[in-house]
This record gives structure tokens, sequence and C-alpha cells, in this order.
């Protein structure tokens, strides 16, 4: 099983999509957008979290394929802007090892 890290570097999507996330990144807010996101209040630590947000992901990237009239790319980019934001701060909260 790969880790949430590596889950992420493998996803593959449009350029689009993977250029509006990189540069929505800076202005994510997990207290905002988190809640939003997973349709609930309370918020859940960040590997949690990201986990919740690659499903969420996985299924709107299935409506993107299938055409689906639900899709809203802009959910898609929100639910990736995420993705990239939890990793980061989950990095930053990781004590590294020297």
């Amino acid at each position: 099983m790969l880790d949430i890290h590596s889950r992420i570097a493998t996803l593959k999507r449009p350029s689009l999509l993977a250029r509006a996330a990189r540069f929505g990144v800076d202005e994510y807010r997990r207290e905002v957008h988190l809640p939003r996101l997973l349709k609930g209040d309370n918020l859940p630590r960040h590997g949690q979290a990201i986990l919740h947000l690659l499903e969420l992901e996985a299924d709107l990237e299935q409506q993107r394929i299938t055409r689906t009239g639900s899709y809203s790319p802009a959910r898609h980019v929100d639910a990736l802007i995420a993705i990239l934001g939890e990793a980061q701060l989950m990095r930053a909260s990781t004590p590294h090892i020297v």
C-alpha cells in the first residue's frame, strides 16, 4: 500500500486542473475549506482528511471521465487544492529527523 504522499504524487490529472490547484494551494485554509468539502464541522487530522479528500477526488474524477451532468470542475479543483494544502500542513507538522 502506498503512503499518503506517494498516493498524491501518483495522481495524474489534466494539466489545467493540476495548475489551477497549484495556484490555489497558497490560499488554502483548512478551517474554511475542509468543512465545506467534507460536509462536517469537525476537522480530522491531516492524514485522515487527505484520505477522505482522495476518495472525494476519485469520485469527481470518475464523474469527469464519464461526463456526468453533475460534475463540477470548481469542486474538483477545490478538492485538489485541499489535498495539496493538507499534504503541505502535514509535512510542516511532522518533526524532521536529522
